[in-house]
């Protein structure tokens, strides 16, 4: 059963909450006016989000980085975010931005964090570079999926979403445009360093600080068009699974056998993921579209190698958006050149079926933008996939049958 979430916590948040809109208020701003020449501009953003699942014997989380999950009881935490961003002018081609987020995170608090902290300069209106703290473009969309109000569905599809733990990252990135036939080409590069940690299974987590990060897409813009492809490739920098700990209850109360000296192809020091992406936006008049392909490829086998895709179509009518999505992930388990002794065959099979994906989801909801900056929505998510597919879910047991509906409700804003 889910742990009932303390009342001090649902205090911090809503009282951050109350505390930015005063800030906004105060600051008399809003997204959809235009630039000011002011010095300061303060903006936020957010949202109140509620949901269950109809079942019991697994969690649905939004993604890898929550370390628990939605049951039968309605729930404000997988969805509810609270953000407010500032920017500074240093010039006329320079700028600071600071951006911070109270979300469930991967330890469970709701603490504020600062996902974005950085500078950048304008060289010229076609030549960009910011450093400082980033956030990831591994996929079109990825550095706004915590930004309700900006998505059409209450939450970015998770099938696609769920193995991407990366939110930010510690460095620097590029930016260049250009004309091209009837459309803006767009290029970027970034490189840095991972600051974060995510759950993985039970009470181990991945420990991604100072991964390095690196890559770059292209984008393509054309009319109601937009079209990008994308490459990323991480380098971990240290075990990020903690396998001896992992398989210690297997050899209890006998010290457990150093896994990764046993076999080098588990461990993930200086071994490499590569993300690959795929994804086009129509926007035009009432219709919108969007459809996206990633696949993640690892060298250790230590984690599955995947692909996702998703699809999503629209179509508002007047103040009402209504949309139908489906979205997909699978994986497949890598296997070791090397024989496993018979004694460790079922643990070293088992370790290495955690992280399987496999599942789908049909997705009916509507958007209802009943006031400027104000954003109602409801969806249904309709989840099904086989039992032993047990990453993308928290808690999962062994009545689990990989089947659940998933109900929402959420406020979004901006200020």
């Amino acid at each position: 059963m889910m742990k009932r979430l303390p009342s001090t916590k649902i205090q911090g948040v809503f009282g951050l909450c109350l505390g930015l809109l005063l800030v906004s208020n105060s600051q008399g701003q809003t997204p959809d006016l235009p630039a000011s020449p002011e010095l300061l501009k303060i903006r936020g953003f957010g949202t109140l989000g509620l949901a269950r699942s109809s079942s019991d014997n697994a969690e649905y989380v939004r993604d890898l980085s929550q370390p628990q999950g939605l049951t039968t009881n309605w729930s404000a935490k997988i969805d509810s975010v609270l953000g407010v961003q500032a920017n500074l002018s240093m010039g006329e081609h320079t700028e600071a931005v600071i951006q911070a987020l109270s979300r469930y995170r991967y330890n469970g608090s709701y603490g504020p964090e600062i996902s974005w902290a950085f500078i950048r300069h304008d060289f010229t209106p076609d030549f960009q570079v910011r450093a400082g703290r980033l956030g990831t473009e591994f996929y079109m969309l990825a550095d706004s999926r915590l930004i309700g109000y900006s998505n059409l569905t209450i939450r970015p599809p998770p099938d696609f979403f769920v193995p991407l733990v990366f939110s930010n990252f510690d460095g620097a990135d590029l930016s260049i445009g250009s004309k091209f036939a009837s459309g803006l080409l767009r290029f970027k590069l970034f490189y840095g360093r991972s600051p974060e940690s995510t759950p993985f299974y039970g009470p181990v987590s991945w420990n991604l600080q100072g991964s390095r990060l690196h890559g770059g897409h292209l984008d393509y813009f054309s009319g109601p068009w937009q079209f990008r492809i994308s490459h990323s490739i991480v380098r971990f920098s240290s075990e990020e699974i903690p396998l001896n700990a992992l398989v210690a209850p297997y050899f209890s109360p006998f010290p457990a056998p150093d896994i990764t000296t046993l076999f080098p192809e588990l461990s993930t020091i200086g071994k490499t993921a590569t993300f690959d992406s795929a994804g086009v936006i129509y926007d035009d008049g009432p219709l919108r579209l969007q459809a996206m392909y990633g696949r993640i490829r690892h060298e250790s086998r230590s984690y599955q190698d995947s692909w996702s895709a998703f699809a999503i179509a629209s179509y508002r009518f007047g103040d009402f958006r209504p949309y139908l999505g489906y979205s997909t992930v699978k994986s497949a388990q890598q296997a070791l050149s090397s024989p496993i002794p018979p004694p460790l065959v079922a643990v070293v099979n088992q370790m290495q079926e955690i992280p399987h994906m496999d599942r789908h989801t049909i997705t009916l909801g509507t958007r209802w933008d009943f006031q400027e900056n104000l954003a109602l929505k409801a969806q249904l998510d309709l989840v099904r996939g086989p039992s032993q597919a047990m990453m993308s879910f928290r808690g999962a047991n062994m009545e689990w049958n990989g089947r659940m509906q998933v109900f929402s409700l959420s406020l979004d804003f901006a200020f």
